[in-house]
């Protein structure tokens, strides 16, 4: 009865427009989940707008804001006639004339009690007030003054940030960031603070959501962590840029490498340790983050400075002038006369030759691989390859050439089950062109399609006979795959399920086994239901652990929240945070692959460490993430020896499918 009175008073306060329709949810998103009449009540989403910005004669910031829902309707701020109260915060900054970071005016003392040193902190106001001005629009009143001799002529910036708790809905909290940018003396706004994009994080971070998910823009971390800002516990500043490229060096530090810790001591006093972060690319390639996207990217390249490189560069004093070649550097002034954006040769005092990476430097000859066809591959016949390689100018390279070239063949494409190798580097090549016939018979008893694949490598030395000479690098090519039908009519590919490029937006290029693994579909010839890592392991440490590659990879990334040991020996994988939500299976999969059921023909998985041994193929998908002993025994009553019963609650239509369970 009260749910019914307050929807009704609802509908009187806030009426909707019978032309109102419900907002295109996806089905990866909670709000798909709910009927019409739950979004006419519930009215998912949260959505900012500041209209102004004022300053009153008393020096305090009047901010005119709207809140609307995903359908653009208003929302009550108290969560009284809509569902769910809305909490706002604001920060007020700007940034000084001839400087390019944010001075926050609202501020905070915060003295450590482990120290017993204060810092001032950039933060959000406190103890302002709020009026409602009409039907989902307020205006929040700064308790904070600006000071009387504040510059009128410099950008200034309020940076909003809220949450909604739909949770009683089961929609979770929803989050929304806005600012805005004026100058007091009514100029136009052209000095901003853009070096790089929320998108650009999103990457990886899926989404960015720091300090309890509530902060998700760049430019509001920016109006925060200022140059102003630091920790009094630990003495470590908090500024932005510093900040973010020692969490992501973390064991690289000189100074972690050390025996110093990267420690911040945050809001009441959570302890962060970044000695142990470890970003799923190379550090030096700075152009993952400076991808080009934001209007002041270029800065990297020509506004060097004592801070940012010293972030990664730690052991670097630059006062002293220890581990600076060019001595003692008092400011910035001269940090770009030697560090100028590039040179004419890689591994120079520039900084993109000073950050070249030797697998993508462009001294590189480049490998290509075509597999150009496959005879002999009847069960019992032994396969023979026809393979060209070239650089990437097009001239061929014989196998004399090559450091490592191997072929490997696995099967059935229906599910790898097995494979094997052989090394076609002393086979000769004429332009580049070589025929081996692999000395292993494919089985009497296969049948279907199987797949052959390329691997191989030169060792490159670079920039040779000069004190910049790097020797022994790998210049390796892509592998290729060619399926092949062995009982089949026609060649029948194995299926797909992810692909090299979603794996390459938080891995950059990845590279794996010496740089030389390159398709993330070729690893899965190895990392079959069948392998584990029982050959590597000591014998008391056996049995082995599943490498099977579904499993190998969803437990990698769930890392920290293992609820069980995964060493795939020697390394342990338990310490790993998975930067993004792994309830987004799309970031990772190829559309519809994770559904229920199991493809036919798929594989139980070998896993003497787990709770089940073997693992139907459901069971091993979802236990990988679910690690609970619960879980296992959840999967193992709803199995039986006709198989699993998994799609009857988690298929594509049931009422607990993967997508719902998995929805954000």
């Amino acid at each position: 009865m009260q749910s019914l009175m307050v929807a009704l008073f609802c509908a009187l306060v806030f009426p909707l427009k019978a032309s109102v329709e419900r907002p295109l949810y996806n089905r990866h998103q909670l709000g798909f989940y709910l009927d019409s009449n739950q979004v006419s009540f519930v009215r998912p989403g949260l959505q900012f707008v500041i209209q102004s910005v004022v300053l009153g004669a008393d020096l305090k910031l009047r901010v005119t804001f709207k809140m609307t829902d995903d359908n653009g309707l208003p929302l009550d701020r108290d969560g009284i006639y809509t569902p769910g109260s809305v909490s706002t915060s604001f920060v007020g900054a700007r940034i000084p004339a001839g400087q390019s970071q944010y001075v926050a005016y609202t501020t905070r003392t915060q003295t450590s009690p482990i120290t017993g040193v204060s810092a001032v902190q950039a933060g959000t106001d406190s103890g302002g007030t709020y009026e409602k001005v009409s039907e989902g629009v307020y205006t929040y009143t700064f308790a904070t003054a600006l000071p009387a001799d504040y510059d009128k002529t410099v950008t200034h910036t309020v940076a909003m940030y809220g949450s909604r708790n739909l949770s009683e809905f089961d929609l979770g909290t929803q989050y929304d960031n806005v600012d805005y940018s004026w100058v007091p003396n009514g100029s136009p706004v052209t000095v901003v603070r853009d070096v790089v994009r929320t998108e650009t994080c999103n990457k990886c971070h899926d989404p960015l959501a720091e300090h309890g998910g509530s902060r998700r823009e760049v430019l509001l971390c920016n109006t925060c962590h200022t140059p102003q800002t630091t920790d009094p516990d630990t003495g470590q500043t908090v500024d932005l840029k510093v900040m973010i490229h020692k969490i992501h060096a973390g064991p690289n530090l000189p100074s972690v490498q050390a025996g110093k810790p990267y420690i911040i001591i945050g809001n009441n006093q959570s302890v962060n340790d970044f000695s142990h972060t470890t970003y799923p690319q190379e550090i030096m390639n700075c152009q993952a983050c400076h991808d080009g996207t934001a209007s002041q990217d270029i800065n990297w390249l020509t506004k060097p400075t004592r801070a940012t490189c010293g972030s990664c560069h730690d052991d670097v004093d630059f006062a002293t002038g220890k581990g600076h070649a060019a001595g003692p550097q008092p400011n910035d002034n001269s940090c770009s006369r030697c560090h100028i954006p590039e040179g004419e040769l890689e591994f120079d005092a520039s900084i993109k030759g000073a950050h070249t990476i030797p697998r993508f430097s462009r001294d590189l000859p480049g490998v290509n691989f075509e597999i150009l066809g496959i005879a002999n591959t009847k069960p019992g016949d032994r396969p023979a390859v026809t393979l060209k390689i070239t650089d990437k100018q097009g001239f061929p390279i014989e196998t004399s050439q090559m450091n490592s070239l191997s072929l490997l063949i696995s099967g059935p494409n229906t599910d790898y089950a097995s494979y094997w190798r052989a090394s076609a580097r002393d086979t000769p090549s004429q332009n580049g062109m070589l025929t081996y016939t692999f000395q292993e018979a494919i089985p009497t008893n296969a049948k279907g399609s199987y797949s052959v694949a390329v691997e191989g490598y030169r060792l490159i030395t670079l920039l040779p006979g000069t004190t910049s000479e790097v020797k022994d690098v790998r210049d390796a090519g892509f592998n290729k795959i060619l399926p092949f039908a062995v009982t089949d009519t026609k060649p029948e590919a194995r299926r797909s399920v992810i692909s090299t490029q979603a794996c390459n937006s938080c891995h950059g290029t990845l590279a794996k086994h010496g740089s030389q693994r390159l398709n993330v579909e070729y690893c899965q010839f190895c990392h079959n239901a069948n392998a584990t890592d029982a050959e590597d392991r000591p014998a008391d440490q056996l049995p082995g652990e599943s490498i099977h590659f579904k499993t190998m990879i969803h437990k990698i990334h769930t890392g920290e929240d293992l609820l069980t040991d995964f060493t795939v020996y020697p390394d342990n994988f338990n310490h790993v945070k998975f930067p993004g939500d792994r309830k987004n299976c799309l970031k990772c999969h190829l559309e519809d692959t994770q559904q229920l059921p199991a493809p036919k023909g798929a594989l139980p998985t070998v896993a003497p460490r787990d709770f089940i041994n073997p693992m139907l193929p459901a069971t091993a998908a979802c236990l990988s993430c679910h690690s609970s002993q619960e879980a296992a025994s959840h999967a193992l009553v709803n199995t039986s020896t006709l198989g699993e019963s998994c799609t009857v609650c988690h298929g594509s239509s049931a009422q607990f499918s993967v997508d719902k369970s998995h929805a954000r």
